[in-house]
This record gives structure tokens, C-alpha cells and sequence, in this order.
């Protein structure tokens, strides 16, 4: 036995490298954010097909900046709802661009929604919200991490 040599240490290599410990939170914080991320992006895409199939669907505001035609708001929903979604089933993949795209698309969704609060402010605040805990939940879980979980390359 004390002959063999592992073919995960090759000789002369020392003490074997220590496996990456994996918390519970971190790990829960991606199921997390793919989850939330994958609901919101479903919410995007609905509330996109409602406001394209109906002009009436929100009413246009008086003296706001940023009131885009029913229409090209509708599209912005609904494709960053796709976009969202398929972030969200990337994540477990465990690959580092999959984390970056998410953190990407919710920091999009939560510009997006701080746009159209005037149209929705109550449920836009509560997708602020959910768009910061899902960065932070990606933000947090690391590479190694990935690579234990899901046996993504290193």
C-alpha cells in the first residue's frame, strides 16, 4: 500500500491539496438565487406579454422622464424575463460566467424596476430587494466552491 501512488497526487507532490470546505449558506444562497432568479425572470416575462397584448395595462404618467411607450416597455420586460430565466438554469452549471451573467441581469432587472416604479412602486421595491439578494447570494459563492459542488472545471 505504501508503494501505490494515488492517481490524484503524483509522487513528490507532498500532502494533498485540501478540499475546499463548502458552507450550507453558500451553497443554499445559489439555490436560492437561481430560484428567485428564474420566478423573477417568469414575473418579466409575463408582465411583458401582458403589456405588449394590452396598450391599457399601465396608465401612462404625467410629467415622468422616463414614460417609454407601452409597447417598447412591454418588449424590455418580457425579454429581460427571458434572459433572467435563462440565467437562472445556467447557475447550476456551477461555471463562473453563469454567476457573472446572473449578477448582471439582476443589477439590470433592479435598474429596470427602479424605472417603472411610478407604474408599480410596492411591487418594484420588493424586486429591488430580491435583485440585491440574489448579487449577494452570487456574489459570496466562490469558484472552488462550484468546482466541489458540481465538479465545474477549475
Amino acid at each position: 500500500m505504501a508503494g501505490q501512488i494515488s492517481p490524484d497526487h503524483p509522487p513528490g507532490s507532498g500532502a494533498p491539496e485540501q478540499e475546499p470546505h463548502v458552507s450550507v449558506m453558500g451553497l443554499g444562497g445559489v439555490v436560492f438565487a437561481a430560484c428567485v432568479l428564474g420566478v423573477i425572470g417568469g414575473f418579466h416575462a409575463i408582465a411583458g406579454l401582458s403589456e405588449i397584448l394590452n396598450d391599457n395595462y399601465y396608465q401612462a404618467q404625467n410629467d415622468y422622464a422616463y414614460d417609454f411607450d407601452t409597447n417598447v416597455r412591454g418588449w424590455i420586460e418580457m425579454i429581460t424575463g427571458v434572459v433572467m430565466f435563462g440565467a437562472a438554469l445556467c447557475l447550476f452549471s456551477g461555471r463562473t460566467w453563469a454567476r457573472i451573467v446572473g449578477m448582471a441581469v439582476a443589477a439590470l432587472s433592479a435598474l429596470q424596476n427602479f424605472f417603472f416604479t411610478p407604474y408599480h412602486p410596492v411591487w418594484s421595491a420588493i424586486i429591488i430587494i430580491l435583485d440585491v439578494l440574489v448579487i449577494w447570494s452570487l456574489a459570496t459563492y466562490g469558484r472552488r466552491e462550484a468546482h466541489k459542488v458540481y465538479g465545474a472545471p477549475m
